[in-house]
């Protein structure tokens, strides 16, 4: 059997980097090739023991090349050009950016919450949702299939590297006293409520990603969600504090349970002891932590969760080769 071929666009960036580490950790075969951009054409990255070279990306690269995937991670622009070529030319696309994420041919998957939509890929293009939404769906999923959702308030507390190295680079400088380069305002030591454009609506671009990624995710349309995005002082791992109506009573001891079954879902939640999720903890980790798990006494059926997760590596790196090692599963089914 032909040995599998797996292209990677964007691989020096901080995602890309990280489609590298994972690939390696999960052991998967194949013959790789990296690209990105003309600047970064000609170095190598350490990748499977080896240095490993990286080529420019040109609109022939993924011509008579015989890739079976391509993972993306290069940014709208670069996706919306080179995502149908590299499609065109075989592979399947697992597009990090947004530009796909709404189109209702794509699927939007976390493979924990919604594998099914991996059945048909009409574009040859599979969108890897928001890293906010990605971490929230998860343990939302649960309680949807379990007692309905009616409403999500999300209020997000995101990592500075959630805006790539440069947002990582003005918390660094910030704290030496530099002004902010990225980011309109300092990071360090302040809350900035402003991730992404602002929209004619008042929410931001990322607020409006959460509200419309969630109902595609769970396919739930009509579903009541708002959110409210903040960037805060933080490297690594988005936190998130998330307010649910709930359809139906429930017991927390069964939603304790029904979390702790769920694939990819670890429940840290012991306040006597001061265990709860930390982004401190999360970052460089795999799963979705959840914890100060509570009723909302101020609504019928109302539940409290905090959510964390690393939202590079599951928030991006980790849940795009999750996707594809699903696809690769169904390959030798």
């Amino acid at each position: 059997m032909e040995r599998r071929k797996i292209a990677v666009v964007g691989a020096t960036g901080m995602v890309g980097r990280t489609f590298l580490k994972v690939l390696e950790e999960h052991n998967i075969d194949a013959d790789y090739t990296l690209f990105a951009s003309a600047k970064s054409a000609g170095t190598t990255l350490p990748f499977f023991g080896r240095e490993q070279p990286v080529y420019e990306l040109t609109e022939d690269s993924f011509k008579d090349r015989g890739f079976s995937y391509a993972l993306f991670s290069a940014g709208g622009a670069i996706s919306k050009t080179f995502a149908p070529l590299a499609a065109a030319a075989g592979a399947i696309v697992i597009d990090n950016s947004s530009q796909w994420r709404m189109d209702p041919l794509v699927p939007l998957v976390v493979p924990e919450v919604n594998p099914e939509a991996l059945r048909s890929i009409p574009k040859g293009i599979v969108a890897n949702p928001n890293c906010s939404t990605i971490q929230a769906v998860v343990p939302l999923k649960v309680l949807d299939d379990a007692f309905g959702i009616e409403r999500i308030v999300y209020s997000t507390y995101q990592a500075v590297s959630g805006a790539g190295q440069k947002g990582y680079q003005d918390l660094e400088d910030g704290l030496c006293g530099a002004l902010p380069k990225k980011f309109p305002h300092p990071i360090a030591g302040n809350c900035i409520p402003h991730i992404d454009v602002f929209l004619d609506s008042g929410y931001t671009k990322e607020e409006q990603k959460m509200i419309d990624e969630t109902r595609k995710i769970l396919n739930r349309p009509d579903l009541r969600v708002t959110a409210t995005c903040v960037r805060v002082p933080v490297y690594n791992g988005h936190s998130e504090s998330i307010n649910v109506e709930l359809r139906r009573p429930f017991e927390l001891r069964e939603v304790y349970r029904l979390f702790e079954q769920k694939e990819g879902l670890i429940v840290r939640d012991d306040p006597a002891n001061n265990v709860y999720p930390m982004p401190i903890e999360a970052a460089g980790t795999d799963p979705v932590y959840v914890g100060r798990i509570r009723r909302d006494p101020s609504v019928e059926n109302g539940l409290n969760l905090w959510c964390v997760a690393d939202n590079i590596r599951k928030g991006a790196a980790l849940n795009a080769v999750q996707i594809m090692e699903r696809l690769i599963k169904g390959e030798n089914k």
